[in-house]
């Protein structure tokens, strides 16, 4: 595959998408558009001297570092874009994600309310000003530190109630606060969320959790789709690999909606039919190739496979 079959691959794609994204569009009040972004870690073990310093430490974990802009409206959940995070001194994880957000062609932002969901790496002064910008004119919901200061000198760990309008230190609109309860390690933690736009404490709270859909879509393209497990020599080998991880997700999660199964999800069987309904000559080729492998015992046994192709 050539950088420009890449390139060409990726428009593609995208066009596929868009379409399917703005076939959502309806009459009346425009629809909410999640457009969610976080940093996941594809953890690598021993030297790569030639990523050169792509593969590092971050956060405690070694590996390679990317950002991810994750688009969900009804029943489409859609991988669009990533940037890999280089490491100190060069564009951290929020200004990766701004770069991704102007992505998204403007036909989208014209046709969808955008809520930009996001954790505490993207709830930066910074970030929630651009995204609020006549740039973008973006909602977020997003989440942030609970030693965090509001202008008054106190902290958001103070705060007693749910939907309470503040003023963070340093930024110079309002934003308004809720809270999530989350699990870790046995013990249930708070977490704390601010949204640009008005909404009622329980509003926010449930915005908030959407957030976390992302994740179950990073646990299945690494276990599922192979995301993590590069071997590729070069950072273009490694980015075609990613990119093909993730039409690989998104071919297997479309064919489990065009089965109208909705009951139950399978990755493995929905990566089966798709593979079926989409590139059965690409299982052709593999059966081929396993029955080229058996030739030896065929003989062995008295046997000859013939194919023959049939004119239709």
């Amino acid at each position: 595959m050539g950088r420009q079959s890449t390139r060409s691959l990726i428009r593609t794609i995208r066009s596929f998408i868009l379409n399917l994204v703005l076939s959502q569009r309806k009459k009346g009040r425009k629809p909410i558009l999640q457009v969610i972004i976080d940093l996941t870690t594809l953890e690598k073990v021993g030297k790569f001297p030639h990523l050169k310093d792509l593969v590092r430490v971050y956060n405690h974990k070694k590996g390679l570092h990317i950002v991810v802009l994750y688009l969900v409206i009804g029943n489409w959940r859609i991988p669009w874009s990533f940037r890999v995070y280089r490491g100190k001194g060069t564009p951290s994880p929020s200004q990766l994600a701004l770069k991704l957000l102007n992505t998204l062609p403007s036909i989208l932002t014209e046709s969808f309310q955008i809520y930009v969901l996001g954790d505490t790496a993207f709830g930066t002064i910074q970030f929630i000003e651009k995204i609020r910008s006549k740039e973008f004119n973006h909602h977020g919901i997003l989440g942030i530190p609970n030693r965090r200061k509001l202008t008054d000198g106190r902290k958001v760990s103070d705060l007693k109630n749910r939907g309470q309008q503040v003023y963070l230190h340093g930024l110079a609109f309002p934003v308004f606060v809720s809270w999530v309860w989350l699990k870790r390690n046995g013990k249930r933690v708070k977490r704390f969320v601010i949204s640009t736009k008005p909404m009622k404490g329980k509003t926010i709270t449930r915005w908030g959790k959407y957030r976390w859909q992302i994740e179950g879509f990073f646990k299945t393209a690494k276990h599922q789709f192979s995301l993590h497990r590069f071997g590729q020599k070069t950072l273009l080998g490694v980015y075609r690999w990613l990119i093909l991880s993730f039409l690989s997700y998104i071919l297997a999660y479309l064919t489990y909606l065009h089965n109208n199964n909705f009951d139950d999800l399978d990755w493995y069987d929905s990566a089966q039919q798709a593979l079926v309904l989409l590139l059965p000559h690409i299982l052709l080729l593999s059966l081929l190739r396993r029955l080229k492998l058996l030739n030896p015992w065929f003989y062995e046994h008295g046997l000859e496979l013939c194919l023959v192709r049939c004119k239709m």
